[in-house]
């Protein structure tokens, strides 16, 4: 096959599959936020036809030529067709490994399993869900089997999430923040309750708080033309073109800041989805480039901006707007103070920055147990319980506010949670260099985050997938990864907060 015939085989191909990319999007948007219950019988049934659809129309001589033709001569496509080739090839050399009996079936589990999963928290019962996630914990070993014969499974999945990705990278990472953070974390606990935090539990009417919701979004310069907010049980951000980027939050009437921060959390990945570049438009590589450097924008506009003094004193007045008897007798600088009390909890996107890597260690251990065999699916909320009383010190009340809290395993994202960790670090790294050039706490205080988002699209969003994870946070810090900013972050932040 000739290089021209190659391209234009291919860009039909990119043209037919985004379409059902996006149908796919659209479906699991509305399925989460706004279907009724049992609507995921039809679902499933839809996805199995459109997941053969997607599956043919890769699968096949055809495109294995188109794809190894142009891989063949890619030193002579531009750099934005050979980086949508390079992430096409691998993505195929997976897919046509998998057999589309497997590869359908999987994504018809993939429906009823988010279903029970809700029952399930819902019931406080993980009987309910436990059948699926031993199906999804099966077929994640399959695929890694058949993609990568002699690797181990659990590094497989990782190194999809993160290129480079292993155990060994992560338990040296995990360790670093364990021996840095877990002396700093007693030294607080020492001081006792110092913190005021009553407020924080105070009945806030939902129809106000999406009224807040609104005005961070304003803040945050999220164009409402472009990006929504919708409703769910597990926030979370999808996208499906620069254009068409939705958002979601849960509202809880005793707890504001948990919205709030929710709307801040998933507008940081929108950012990140809004402003990748015009040229990428229509192609593959138009998203973020993985989902620890998408985690740090999540995670850096949550607490590295969201929870910063600069952050609360121009929130509060907003806050005291419209929630004016809870807060009557608050000030800006005690909000600031509660919201960042570090402090052991039960729940992940609830818990402080400090112990938020403990969280994530707890995930991290089960997820490479459970792929390893060392653990079946049945002792899963009993070795939860165990490691958050160890590496917490609390105890899990039930499985609804423990091992059923997140979606993310039910979902079938293996590998994903150290993501949050990762890019936490990421985060607390490209804020020293954005630093070097302007004053970040300033432009937040005077309500000038369009600058922060400027210089953040010209480091980060507007490649999209066009550099790779490695190249993104070189491009933004001039050096490689290194925890140790994240570990002076929030030494720095705590010692100032609890006066060490």
């Amino acid at each position: 096959m000739d290089i021209q015939k190659a391209k234009e085989l291919f860009n039909e191909t990119k043209r037919i599959s985004l379409a059902y990319s996006h149908v796919f999007g659209v479906l699991s948007y509305d399925n989460e936020t706004a279907a009724p219950k049992n609507s995921y019988m039809g679902l499933a049934s839809t996805n199995e036809v459109l997941s053969e659809l997607d599956y043919k129309l890769k699968v096949n001589e055809q495109n294995f030529e188109v794809i190894d033709t142009l891989m063949a001569h890619k030193d002579e496509l531009d750099p934005i067709l050979r980086r949508e080739v390079e992430e096409d090839a691998h993505s195929l050399e997976q897919m046509r490994k998998i057999p589309m009996d497997e590869y359908t079936a999987y994504m018809v589990l993939m429906s009823e399993a988010h279903t029970a999963w809700v029952e399930a928290k819902l019931n406080n019962d993980f009987g309910k869900i436990a059948p699926y996630l031993e199906k999804i914990i099966a077929f994640n070993k399959r695929v890694a089997e058949l993609c990568a014969p002699g690797m181990d499974a659990y590094n497989y999945w990782l190194n999809e999430f993160e290129q480079g990705l292993s155990t060994e990278k992560l338990d040296a990472f995990f360790g670093r923040i364990r021996s840095a953070l877990v002396p700093l974390i007693k030294k607080i606990s020492e001081k006792g309750d110092v913190i005021r935090t009553d407020f924080l539990g105070r009945i806030c009417p939902i129809e106000q708080q999406k009224k807040l919701s609104e005005a961070v979004m304003d803040i945050m310069h999220l164009d409402r033309d472009d990006c929504s907010i919708g409703e769910t049980e597990h926030p979370f951000t999808t996208h499906f073109n620069k254009h068409d980027v939705r958002i979601t939050t849960h509202y809880h009437e005793d707890s504001v800041v948990s919205n709030m921060y929710s709307v801040i959390h998933e507008g940081g990945h929108a950012l990140y989805e809004l402003h990748t570049g015009d040229d990428l438009i229509g192609t593959s590589i138009a998203s973020g480039t993985s989902m620890s450097i998408h985690e740090s924008q999540s995670r850096f506009f949550e607490n590295i901006i969201g929870r910063s003094r600069a952050f609360c004193e121009l929130i509060f007045p907003k806050i005291r707007e419209f929630f004016p008897e809870q807060f009557k007798d608050v000030t800006a600088n005690e909000f600031y103070l509660a919201v960042n009390k570090a402090e052991p909890s039960l729940i992940r996107t609830e818990a402080d920055e400090l112990t938020y890597s403990l969280h994530i260690m707890v995930r991290y251990e089960l997820e490479k147990r459970m792929m390893s065999g060392e653990i079946a699916v049945r002792d899963v909320p009993g070795e939860w319980n165990r490691l958050y009383k160890e590496y917490l010190g609390i105890d899990v009340p039930d499985d609804r506010r423990g091992v059923l809290q997140d979606m993310h395993w039910f979902g079938g994202m293996i590998g994903y949670f150290p993501s949050y960790a990762l890019g936490s670090a990421y985060g607390a790294q490209i804020l020293h260099h954005m630093n070097k050039e302007m004053d970040t706490g300033a432009l937040v205080r005077e309500n000038k985050l369009d600058v922060i988002i400027a210089w953040l699209t010209e480091k980060i969003y507007k490649y999209g997938m066009l550099l790779r994870p490695e190249e993104v946070l070189k491009n933004a810090c001039g050096e490689d990864f290194d925890p140790d900013y994240y570990v002076n972050y929030l030494t720095e932040k705590m010692t100032e907060i609890y006066d060490l």
